[in-house]
């Protein structure tokens, strides 16, 4: 009789819910129970952004999967930035292979995923698979925000992140939204209508 198959557990998160600009971009992981183990591991927000580049190399190197799923901002503007979070998990899984027997999901709410689900609050304090998903969704997050600066100059993305800060609002408030703001968000509506830009949700 062949010994039972180890269930293989995936933490998700996401990174930039609360932003103005830019996708919400949602990770998965599934850690080894045997292989080399990952110090460190935390909440993404608890760590500077050299020791987070870091960590994400190691766990993209050792990690047993992992994937990036995630939702743009037209997405956002269309179904609600909640429900796209929950899409942003829905393609990470299907990006995951192996597919996990257990999700375990950072906050309150699961995404519809065909496999067992639970949401923990405060998941990427005390869920090493879900602090390793914290840290490659907020690492990739910031890359494309650091790129975001250069398609879109002036808006400070690759200081702040897309993030409501006093200098995004300064350069919303003087430029206008750029095609990768999230117009269903007031902040982001009312500078729109201030610079005569029509905004319509699909």
């Amino acid at each position: 009789m062949s010994p039972p198959q180890e269930q293989r557990i995936a933490g998700f998160d996401e990174a930039g819910r609360g932003c103005l600009a830019g996708a919400v971009i949602a990770a998965a992981v599934i850690l080894s129970a045997e292989g080399p183990q990952i110090e460190g591991l935390t909440d993404s927000k608890k760590l500077s952004p050299k020791k987070r580049e870091y960590l994400a190399h190691l766990i993209e190197e050792r990690a047993v999967a992992w994937s990036i799923g995630r939702a743009e901002p037209r997405e956002i503007d269309r179904i609600n930035i909640l429900q796209a979070s929950m899409l942003a998990m829905y393609r990470a899984y299907s990006s995951l292979s192996p597919s996990p027997d257990l999700a375990l999901i950072d906050g309150n709410h699961c995404p519809d995923l065909p496999c067992t689900r639970r949401a923990i609050i405060g998941g990427d304090l005390t869920e090493p698979a879900i602090s390793a998903a914290s840290i490659l969704a907020k690492v990739f997050r910031d890359r494309e925000m650091t790129i975001a600066e250069e398609l879109f100059p002036g808006y400070g993305f690759a200081v702040h992140k897309g993030y409501p800060t006093t200098q995004h609002r300064t350069a919303l408030a003087t430029l206008g939204p750029s095609p990768l703001h999230r117009l269903s968000f007031g902040p982001v509506r009312q500078y729109a209508g201030q610079h005569g830009q029509q905004v319509t949700f699909p």
